[in-house]
């Protein structure tokens, strides 16, 4: 089985930059998000508020031991094995991830990507029928969800979200995809050297602060479940939110996983 050789890379890679220059365009939901959020502030009910101080201390624990939302490992594997059986003398069933087909990666990452995004579409549409009454129990799901699709493209790609450095490169996808232009731009500047061994102290020292990091997320993510308060209408704006959320996040995991590997190929391709 053959890897992509350096032309093949460099296309693949040229598409991710020219998503990473697509993000430049804000989107309805950016454009509104401009309202200062100390206006955002008076109108969040207490219990929404509440909630997202909850995912606050959960986005710390992720980062700091994995909290709840480790995801296996195997079941990814398990997913590489069913789809890629083996064709020849080499057992592809002991292949580690990292070494495999960039086509291999992309078509697993795809399948996940769409498949968590419909749950969060159903889990949206039954939490928002009951408006700001079931709020409360959606915030915590749609960021389980969102951490769990982002550890699985992780893994998809070949990296180890138990690693701590992992964690934190995950919770920057999660913080890109609900930025607007500037933090956008930020975030790329800050991930382009994250395997940058000369830079590995800088991004260690990024663990100390997470708390600006969960902060800007909860912020953005936040006013957007406002949408949720009117009970039975919820329906449709948390099916719709959860699943573009869920949706944004995977691709934003899908595309800068996809962008390391590529890079980490063309550096030790001889």
């Amino acid at each position: 089985m053959e890897l992509e050789d350096r032309v093949t890379l460099t296309r693949k890679l040229d598409e991710v930059r020219k998503w990473e220059s697509d993000q430049n365009d804000l989107w309805f939901w950016e454009k509104l998000g401009r309202l200062p959020f100390v206006f955002l502030d008076r109108i969040t009910p207490n219990v929404v508020r509440d909630k997202l101080g909850t995912a606050v201390d959960e986005l710390v624990a992720f980062l700091e031991n994995g909290g709840k939302y480790l995801v296996r490992e195997r079941d990814i594997h398990t997913r590489f094995q069913e789809a890629f059986p083996r064709k020849d003398e080499q057992s592809l069933e002991t292949l580690p991830i990292n070494q495999r087909p960039l086509a291999q990666m992309d078509k697993i990452a795809a399948e996940l990507s769409e498949s968590r995004a419909t749950f969060a579409a159903v889990q949206g549409a039954t939490t928002g029928f009951g408006g700001i009454f079931t709020l409360a129990i959606d915030i915590p799901l749609l960021l389980g969800t969102s951490l769990k699709v982002l550890q699985e493209m992780a893994i998809c790609y070949g990296y180890d979200p138990q690693d701590k450095r992992e964690r934190l490169f995950i919770v920057k996808c999660l913080q890109f995809a609900s930025s607007d232009i500037v933090g956008k731009q930020a975030i790329l500047e800050e991930l382009s050297s994250f395997d940058n061994p000369s830079n590995e102290r800088d991004v260690l020292s990024q663990l100390q602060g997470w708390r600006e990091v969960v902060v800007t997320y909860t912020e953005n993510f936040g006013w957007k479940k406002l949408f949720q308060i009117v009970p039975v209408a919820g329906m449709l704006f948390g099916a719709y939110l959860n699943r573009s959320s869920v949706r944004d996040v995977a691709e934003t995991g899908m595309m800068l996983y996809r962008k390391r590997r590529i890079l980490e190929r063309l550096g030790t391709e001889a």
